[in-house]
């Protein structure tokens, strides 16, 4: 074994993917101590985003005053690259951990911060601007945010709608304030999650439960969201509602791909390229990738997916340690995985698997590389 590359995001709610890929590490090295062995930690959009770029590329952060999903003030930061480009993590202000559980509300929650976030971003004049749209706890169609860019969504009674509650009471849009701008920069929103804007699989249904919306409120929101689309299709000449990845965090790209030119593009293929994984595949023996559950849905596009889409097709034997195998995992080795190992002894409580994720990984890890040396 001549070189060892580690892969893995972060295992929510225990360890971040820096964290994760350096337990794994350790115990590569004290196995396979002849061995080069690189730590690669990856996100695919979503929360971590920023820390796995500031720790590969040359940039820092920069915090400001925004507000949070229910407009009180907070601090959030976006990191600055040294290639003059920007990554803001859409969490940052707009995310659920801002809250307490019973605060969820998305007829209320709003991304006017992230709209801050953003206009900071433009003001100091960087380029590009990619944004991760991973773990809001919103759904109210980005007007929250396109409102600080100038884009004002006006309601019959009078007013600017910012939240999702306030979607199906849009009459008009106001682009006057974006045109004053002047920014013909370049955006673009980074996600795996494929969903549309409305319907059966999208915004509202699929992901509005999550974020506190009750039954009834999910039918609002999705006439909401429907309503927001034609009216914005109507002004732009764009077919966006059944666009694939229109339906990620709460439809946030909507306004700025209509009227801004923004992109959708795959946060993990994003990351991948940016931090070189194709380049350092090569020579690589083995590659280890992992996240806090396996199942179903890490082979429907998650970031372990497209690193061992990528394995494969390099020729390298990727094999998957993470904290849990779920229902469906067996489908990441149709993906060219080699081995799935679950981190958490069996019979182990969740809150006890998180509390000794880091040991549980170790171990894992260990017996992992001791089994295949022999």
């Amino acid at each position: 074994m001549n070189k060892i590359l580690i892969a893995t995001d972060s295992f929510k709610g225990s360890l971040s993917a820096a964290e994760a890929c350096n337990i794994i590490a350790r115990q590569a090295r004290q196995i396979f101590p002849q061995a080069q062995v690189l730590e690669v930690p990856i996100a695919d959009g979503g929360e971590g985003l920023v820390q796995v770029i500031l720790q590969t590329l040359q940039g820092q952060l920069r915090t400001i005053p925004v507000h949070d999903p229910l407009g009180r003030p907070i601090q959030a930061a976006y990191a600055r690259l040294d290639s003059g480009a920007v990554i803001i993590e859409m969490a940052a202000a707009a995310g659920l951990p801002l809250l307490q559980k019973n605060e969820l509300d998305p007829a209320k929650t709003s991304t006017a911060g992230v709209g801050e976030l953003i206009l900071d971003a433009i003001e100091i004049g960087v380029d590009p601007i990619y944004i991760g749209l991973g773990g809001s706890a919103t759904v109210d169609g980005g007007v929250g945010a396109a409102n600080a860019l100038g884009i004002r969504f006006l309601k019959e009674e009078g007013g600017v709608a910012t939240s999702g509650g306030e979607l199906q009471r849009i009459v008009e849009v106001d682009l006057r304030g974006l045109y004053e701008k002047n920014f013909n920069g370049k955006i673009v929103f980074l996600t795996d999650v494929n969903n549309p804007l409305c319907g059966p699989d999208g915004a509202a249904v699929v992901f509005g439960p999550q974020k506190g919306a009750t039954a009834e409120q999910v039918l609002q929101l999705d006439h909401g969201l429907g309503r927001l689309a034609t009216l914005v299709e109507r002004e732009s000449g764009l077919v966006l509602k059944d666009m694939p990845g229109m339906g990620a965090a709460g439809g946030f790209a909507l306004p700025f791909v209509a009227f801004m030119g923004a992109e959708i593009r795959s946060g993990i293929d994003f990351v991948l390229e940016l931090l070189k994984f194709d380049e350092k595949l090569v020579g690589t023996n083995l590659v280890i990738a992992g996240e806090g559950r396996t199942d179903a849905q890490s082979a429907m596009g998650k970031a372990i997916s497209a690193v061992a889409r990528r394995s494969r097709a390099a020729g390298v034997p990727v094999a998957v340690i993470s904290g849990a195998l779920g229902e469906g995992a067996e489908k990441m080795l149709e993906l060219g995985v080699d081995d799935l190992v679950q981190a958490t002894p069996a019979g182990q409580s969740l809150e006890e698997a998180l509390d000794h994720a880091a040991e549980n990984l170790a171990n894992a890890a260990g017996e992992y590389f001791t089994a295949i040396k022999i």
